[in-house]
């Protein structure tokens, strides 16, 4: 009779460390198939926030200029083309930072301390129009010459993007909507917009003629339609959201040119 019990009392011993096996391992799978669905989930929600390209790296791009190019707030009527630059790529392949500024020049815009902001950013693009404030009557603060202190600050723009191993690529200014009483285009900006060329031919970098397409644009326009674009009536340099989203569309049409590694971030491509 002892020897039954010992035999059925090792029988349920060895059925009680069997079954906490068969526990253990099921632990072990239980877990090993909630880690994998934690992943799987951590990947959609990176795939659905667009937090980064195929290998990994978002591109940061950031947008220097006045306010043409800048932010506004959603009650306001005006809006810069930076507003619609980033939305022209596959989500989550390009950062854009628009930094743009009402008010700025090549020369206010550093002294400022705003283009050491933009660099702290560590961008690996920066798209640099100015030209409309800096072409002010000498006498203003943020007035430079087109054909001395401008190219000086633009080269400061360029080297210092260089340095922190970052693209830079220029900007004309596009042209201001005012016909003389003839009915012709008046461009004072011109002289600024070759000064810009200028130097990205001795500098070698990438430029983006914005000044040429919107001339043609406004030409092709007249007057009255090319007012359509203005944020409010009589105004000939800024844009409402149509003014400003077809400036975006000229600047992206010459982007994928001036910077070739981007094109395969564009929606569509």
């Amino acid at each position: 009779m002892m020897r039954q019990d010992l035999a059925a009392g090792g029988i349920f011993s060895g059925l009680r460390g069997f079954t906490r096996l068969v526990r253990g391992v099921g632990i072990i799978l239980f877990l090993g198939i909630m880690a994998q669905a934690d992943g799987q989930a951590a990947s959609l929600t990176n795939a659905v926030a667009g937090v980064a390209t195929a290998d990994g790296k978002v591109v940061r791009m950031v947008i220097v200029g006045d306010s043409t190019v800048c932010e506004y707030p959603e009650k306001k009527p005006e809006r810069g083309w930076g507003m619609y630059i980033e939305e022209n790529f596959k989500p989550g392949t390009v950062k854009v930072i628009n930094l743009a500024a009402s008010g700025r020049s090549t020369k206010t815009f550093i002294q400022e301390g705003r283009w050491a902001k933009a660099l702290a950013e560590k961008p690996d693009y920066v798209l640099i129009q100015f030209g409309h404030n800096d072409s002010h009557s000498p006498d203003h603060k943020e007035a430079t010459d087109a054909a001395t202190d401008y190219k000086t600050y633009l080269r400061q723009y360029i080297d210092e993007s260089r340095a922190i191993g970052a693209t830079p690529i220029l900007v004309t200014p596009m042209v201001r909507r005012t016909f003389g009483t003839d009915g012709k285009l008046e461009d004072p900006l011109q002289r600024y917009a070759d000064a810009m060329k200028d130097v990205a031919t001795e500098k070698k970098v990438p430029v983006i003629d914005l000044h040429a397409s919107s001339k043609g644009l406004v030409v092709r326009l007249g007057p009255t339609a090319a007012a359509e674009l203005a944020n409010r009536k009589g105004d000939l340099t800024h844009f409402n959201e149509k003014g400003a989203r077809t400036m975006a569309g000229l600047v992206m049409k010459e982007l994928p040119v001036a910077a070739p590694k981007l094109k395969e971030l564009l929606k569509g491509d």
